[in-house]
Parts: structure tokens; C-alpha cells; sequence
């Protein structure tokens, strides 16, 4: 490869790109991966939830994997953990104002889920 096509493959994308939107993409799936995240941004969006009340909404998730998931989502900035002065003492998991940014996302996703699902359901 010469010096001229490795200076354009070393170039930043320009912003109306297909690459950018591309890397938003990736980007978005990053943080929304797995089986769990949505499930539990939506048991959220239900109103405040401790751990146990989240553990039995998102049906089938271990203690573990959902101690994980929560942690992740905080990072994110998606969920928000607040620890109340009690004793023992209360940790309470709510939406933060960045997951609003998630609603037309979700509805999306519904809406497509249930297209695929007769889709899929017309031909069997």
C-alpha cells in the first residue's frame, strides 16, 4: 500500500458519512447489547424499583447478571442508583433524563417486533 492510500484510509469521516452513522450504530448496541438492558429500562420506566422488584420483573434474569447489568447501565448514565439513609440501608434504581432519549428507540423496536412476528408467524 503507498503513503496515498494509507493517508485515506487514516482519515476521519466526514460527518454525513454512511461511516458515521455506522459508528452510531455500533455505538448504540454497545451499550444496549444483550438480553436484559431493555427489559430492565423498561421495568424502570415504570416508576422507582429496588433490586428485588426489578429481579421480578425481568423474569429469568440471575441475581448476578442483573447486579451487572444495573452497574452497567449507571455508567452509562441510563439508570441511577440512589442509596437512602436507612438501616439496613435502601438502594433504590431509577430512569435518569438520558433515558428519555431511548423512548422512540423502544417504541421502534416494538413496533418492528410485532411486524416481524407476523411475518414470521404467516409463513409457519
Amino acid at each position: 500500500m503507498n503513503k496515498m492510500n494509507l493517508k485515506l484510509v487514516r482519515e476521519e469521516p466526514q460527518e454525513d458519512c454512511p461511516l458515521n452513522d455506522l459508528m452510531a450504530i455500533k455505538d448504540a448496541l454497545q451499550v444496549l447489547n444483550g438480553t436484559w438492558k431493555l427489559p430492565i429500562i423498561i421495568a424502570l420506566l415504570d416508576g422507582n424499583k429496588r433490586f428485588n422488584e426489578i429481579s421480578k420483573v425481568v423474569t429469568g434474569i440471575s441475581d448476578r447478571m442483573l447486579s451487572r447489568e444495573l452497574k452497567d447501565l449507571e455508567l452509562n448514565q441510563l439508570i441511577k442508583r440512589t442509596i437512602f439513609d436507612t438501616f439496613p440501608p435502601t438502594i433504590e434504581y431509577s430512569t435518569t433524563e438520558h433515558t428519555k432519549t431511548l423512548y422512540n428507540v423502544i417504541i421502534a423496536l416494538r413496533d418492528w417486533g410485532k411486524i416481524h412476528r407476523n411475518a414470521i408467524t404467516e409463513n409457519f
